[in-house]
Protein backbone atom coordinates (compact mmCIF):
# COMPACT_ATOMS: atom_id res chain seq x y z
CA UNK A 1 0.00 0.00 0.00
CA UNK A 2 1.26 3.47 -0.89
CA UNK A 3 1.93 5.64 2.14
CA UNK A 4 0.46 9.14 2.33
CA UNK A 5 3.79 11.00 2.06
CA UNK A 6 4.69 9.12 -1.13
CA UNK A 7 1.32 9.83 -2.70
CA UNK A 8 1.41 13.50 -1.69
CA UNK A 9 4.81 13.94 -3.36
CA UNK A 10 3.58 12.11 -6.46
CA UNK A 11 0.49 14.31 -6.59
CA UNK A 12 2.57 17.49 -6.33
CA UNK A 13 4.92 16.37 -9.13
CA UNK A 14 1.95 15.44 -11.33
CA UNK A 15 0.40 18.88 -10.83
CA UNK A 16 3.53 20.75 -11.94
CA UNK A 17 4.41 18.44 -14.83
CA UNK A 18 3.93 19.88 -18.34
CA UNK A 19 2.44 16.61 -19.62
CA UNK A 20 -0.70 14.68 -18.70
CA UNK A 21 1.38 11.50 -18.96
CA UNK A 22 2.63 12.23 -15.43
CA UNK A 23 -0.03 11.02 -13.00
CA UNK A 24 -0.03 10.61 -9.23
CA UNK A 25 -1.27 6.98 -9.28
CA UNK A 26 1.53 5.90 -11.63
CA UNK A 27 4.27 7.82 -9.79
CA UNK A 28 3.15 6.51 -6.42
CA UNK A 29 2.92 2.91 -7.61
CA UNK A 30 -0.84 2.73 -7.09
CA UNK A 31 -1.58 2.12 -10.77
CA UNK A 32 -0.81 -1.28 -12.28
CA UNK A 33 -2.30 -4.32 -13.97
CA UNK A 34 -4.71 -6.33 -11.85
CA UNK A 35 -4.13 -3.94 -8.91
CA UNK A 36 -0.45 -5.02 -8.81
CA UNK A 37 2.05 -2.13 -8.50
CA UNK A 38 4.19 -1.78 -11.65
CA UNK A 39 7.41 -1.84 -9.60
CA UNK A 40 8.56 -3.14 -6.23
CA UNK A 41 9.11 0.46 -5.09
CA UNK A 42 7.08 3.53 -6.11
CA UNK A 43 8.61 5.19 -9.20
CA UNK A 44 8.73 8.52 -7.36
CA UNK A 45 11.17 7.04 -4.82
CA UNK A 46 13.85 6.81 -7.53
CA UNK A 47 13.86 10.56 -8.13
CA UNK A 48 16.27 12.93 -6.43
CA UNK A 49 14.68 15.35 -3.91
CA UNK A 50 14.72 18.30 -6.35
CA UNK A 51 14.02 16.21 -9.46
CA UNK A 52 10.65 16.09 -11.22
CA UNK A 53 9.45 14.17 -14.28
CA UNK A 54 8.26 16.03 -17.37
CA UNK A 55 7.00 12.85 -19.05
CA UNK A 56 6.25 9.28 -18.02
CA UNK A 57 6.06 6.32 -20.42
CA UNK A 58 5.28 2.70 -19.59
CA UNK A 59 4.99 -0.78 -21.01
CA UNK A 60 3.43 -3.81 -19.38
CA UNK A 61 5.26 -6.56 -21.25
CA UNK A 62 8.43 -5.22 -22.83
CA UNK A 63 11.38 -3.57 -21.17
CA UNK A 64 14.52 -1.77 -22.32
CA UNK A 65 16.73 -2.89 -25.19
CA UNK A 66 20.41 -2.45 -24.38
CA UNK A 67 22.43 -1.96 -27.55
CA UNK A 68 19.90 -3.82 -29.67
CA UNK A 69 16.16 -4.48 -29.67
CA UNK A 70 16.71 -8.17 -28.98
CA UNK A 71 18.94 -7.63 -25.94
CA UNK A 72 16.00 -6.53 -23.83
CA UNK A 73 15.72 -6.32 -20.04
CA UNK A 74 12.09 -7.34 -19.56
CA UNK A 75 9.75 -6.96 -16.60
CA UNK A 76 8.52 -9.95 -14.62
CA UNK A 77 5.05 -11.26 -15.36
CA UNK A 78 3.31 -9.26 -12.60
CA UNK A 79 5.32 -6.06 -13.06
CA UNK A 80 5.94 -3.42 -15.70
CA UNK A 81 8.43 -0.97 -17.16
CA UNK A 82 8.19 2.72 -16.24
CA UNK A 83 10.27 5.40 -17.99
CA UNK A 84 10.69 8.74 -16.21
CA UNK A 85 11.96 11.62 -18.34
CA UNK A 86 13.23 14.47 -16.15
CA UNK A 87 15.16 17.64 -16.84
CA UNK A 88 18.51 15.86 -16.57
CA UNK A 89 18.02 12.19 -17.46
CA UNK A 90 15.83 9.39 -18.72
CA UNK A 91 15.37 6.83 -15.94
CA UNK A 92 14.11 3.43 -17.05
CA UNK A 93 12.72 1.25 -14.26
CA UNK A 94 12.02 -2.43 -14.91
CA UNK A 95 10.17 -4.46 -12.29
CA UNK A 96 11.82 -7.87 -12.11
CA UNK A 97 11.41 -10.95 -9.94
CA UNK A 98 12.56 -9.65 -6.58
CA UNK A 99 13.71 -6.10 -7.23
CA UNK A 100 13.65 -3.24 -9.72
CA UNK A 101 16.37 -2.69 -12.28
CA UNK A 102 17.20 0.95 -12.99
CA UNK A 103 18.84 2.07 -16.23
CA UNK A 104 19.90 5.71 -16.20
CA UNK A 105 20.64 7.65 -19.39
CA UNK A 106 21.80 11.25 -18.71
CA UNK A 107 20.74 13.79 -21.32
CA UNK A 108 24.34 14.94 -21.75
CA UNK A 109 25.17 11.43 -23.00
CA UNK A 110 22.52 11.47 -25.74
CA UNK A 111 23.76 11.83 -29.32
CA UNK A 112 20.32 11.33 -30.87
CA UNK A 113 16.74 10.92 -29.64
CA UNK A 114 14.05 9.51 -31.90
CA UNK A 115 10.92 7.40 -31.75
CA UNK A 116 9.33 4.62 -33.76
CA UNK A 117 5.76 3.36 -33.91
CA UNK A 118 4.74 -0.22 -34.66
CA UNK A 119 1.84 -2.65 -34.66
CA UNK A 120 2.88 -4.39 -31.44
CA UNK A 121 4.58 -1.59 -29.53
CA UNK A 122 6.19 1.80 -29.89
CA UNK A 123 9.63 2.75 -28.70
CA UNK A 124 11.80 5.70 -27.80
CA UNK A 125 15.34 5.26 -29.15
CA UNK A 126 18.14 7.03 -27.27
CA UNK A 127 21.56 6.83 -28.90
CA UNK A 128 24.79 7.49 -27.01
CA UNK A 129 28.28 7.52 -28.56
CA UNK A 130 28.69 3.80 -27.83
CA UNK A 131 25.23 2.20 -27.77
CA UNK A 132 21.53 2.74 -28.31
CA UNK A 133 18.79 2.24 -25.73
CA UNK A 134 15.38 1.08 -26.97
CA UNK A 135 12.68 2.14 -24.48
CA UNK A 136 9.57 0.16 -25.37
CA UNK A 137 6.26 1.86 -24.63
CA UNK A 138 2.61 0.88 -24.85
CA UNK A 139 1.14 0.72 -28.35
CA UNK A 140 -1.65 3.04 -27.22
CA UNK A 141 0.82 5.88 -26.60
CA UNK A 142 0.14 8.77 -28.95
CA UNK A 143 2.82 9.58 -31.52
CA UNK A 144 2.53 13.25 -30.55
CA UNK A 145 3.57 12.39 -26.99
CA UNK A 146 6.60 10.45 -28.22
CA UNK A 147 7.56 13.34 -30.49
CA UNK A 148 7.35 15.73 -27.52
CA UNK A 149 9.52 13.46 -25.40
CA UNK A 150 12.17 13.16 -28.13
CA UNK A 151 12.18 16.94 -28.65
CA UNK A 152 12.43 17.54 -24.88
CA UNK A 153 15.52 15.33 -24.67
CA UNK A 154 17.08 16.81 -27.82
CA UNK A 155 16.75 20.31 -26.34
CA UNK A 156 18.99 19.14 -23.49
CA UNK A 157 21.64 17.40 -25.56
CA UNK A 158 25.21 18.63 -25.74
CA UNK A 159 27.14 19.20 -28.97
CA UNK A 160 29.76 16.72 -27.77
CA UNK A 161 27.83 14.06 -25.80
CA UNK A 162 29.62 12.42 -22.91
CA UNK A 163 29.66 8.64 -22.88
CA UNK A 164 28.11 6.99 -19.84
CA UNK A 165 31.00 6.05 -17.55
CA UNK A 166 30.22 2.35 -17.40
CA UNK A 167 27.41 -0.17 -17.54
CA UNK A 168 27.55 -0.32 -13.73
CA UNK A 169 26.58 3.36 -13.60
CA UNK A 170 23.77 2.89 -16.11
CA UNK A 171 22.48 -0.42 -14.73
CA UNK A 172 21.97 -0.57 -11.01
CA UNK A 173 20.03 -2.87 -8.74
CA UNK A 174 17.96 -0.77 -6.36
CA UNK A 175 16.50 -1.46 -2.94
CA UNK A 176 13.87 0.93 -1.61
CA UNK A 177 14.85 3.47 -4.24
CA UNK A 178 18.56 3.41 -3.40
CA UNK A 179 21.30 1.86 -5.55
CA UNK A 180 23.03 -1.22 -4.22
CA UNK A 181 26.82 -1.08 -4.44
CA UNK A 182 28.13 -3.74 -6.79
CA UNK A 183 31.43 -4.67 -5.14
CA UNK A 184 33.63 -7.71 -5.44
CA UNK A 185 36.03 -6.72 -2.68
CA UNK A 186 35.58 -7.44 1.00
CA UNK A 187 33.66 -4.51 2.48
CA UNK A 188 33.65 -5.70 6.07
CA UNK A 189 34.26 -2.89 8.57
CA UNK A 190 33.83 -2.25 12.22
CA UNK A 191 30.43 -0.70 11.46
CA UNK A 192 29.11 -3.80 9.71
CA UNK A 193 26.11 -4.02 12.04
CA UNK A 194 24.98 -0.59 10.79
CA UNK A 195 25.28 -1.43 7.10
CA UNK A 196 22.02 -1.99 5.22
CA UNK A 197 22.38 -5.13 3.14
CA UNK A 198 20.28 -6.35 0.20
CA UNK A 199 20.89 -9.67 -1.57
CA UNK A 200 24.35 -9.85 -0.01
CA UNK A 201 25.38 -6.36 -1.13
CA UNK A 202 25.55 -3.10 0.88
CA UNK A 203 23.03 -0.41 0.01
CA UNK A 204 24.75 2.82 -1.01
CA UNK A 205 23.39 5.30 1.56
CA UNK A 206 25.22 8.26 0.01
CA UNK A 207 22.97 8.46 -3.07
Amino acid sequence: MTDRATYDRAETLAEIAPSDSVTAPLLSGAEGRFATPPLHEPPVSYLEPAESPAYVLSNAKRGIGLGSKRNTVSPARDHETVVLVTGRRTLCLVGQGSTDRAIEIPHESIADASYKTGLRAHRLALKTPRKIYHCWVNRGTEADLLASVAAFIEDRQQEDPEEIDSDDDANRVHYRGRPVQQQSEDTTTGDEDQTVMYRGLPVDESE
